[in-house]
């Protein structure tokens, strides 16, 4: 059920603190950690505490828990000195989403190309 934890669930186990990260932010409703592939020199993770499966679920049911995880996006940007940075949230395994707890990754610290392949 969206917002409740998932036993099965990668980062449901990381806000329980069940799995280690490296955190770099942390409010009430979000964590924000170090991805384990990074992608770029800056790749943090940004999600909500509360699962949802998919961004698109949590824009849905949780519209204001949406809009911390956004604002949290730019505090992490201004903590990691990221004047450019990318946001990309994958909904779908098609679209790469491989955790099925909703997050945006924000990438940093080198050029980016566009389209992203």
């Amino acid at each position: 059920m969206a917002g409740e934890p998932q036993a099965d669930c990668l980062f449901c186990k990381i806000v329980a603190g069940a799995v280690p990260a490296t955190v770099v932010r942390e409010t009430e409703t979000t964590l924000a950690f170090r991805d384990i592939n990074p992608q770029a020199p800056t790749h943090v993770l940004v999600i909500p505490k509360a699962h949802h499966p998919s961004a698109a679920e949590l824009a849905a049911r949780a519209p204001e828990l949406a809009a911390d995880v956004l604002r949290e996006v730019g505090e992490v940007a201004a903590q990691e000195k990221a004047e450019s940075y990318r946001l990309v949230f994958n909904t779908g395994a098609a679209a790469g989403q491989t955790v099925f707890h909703a997050h945006a990754h924000v990438l940093a610290g080198r050029g980016l190309e566009w389209p992203p392949g």
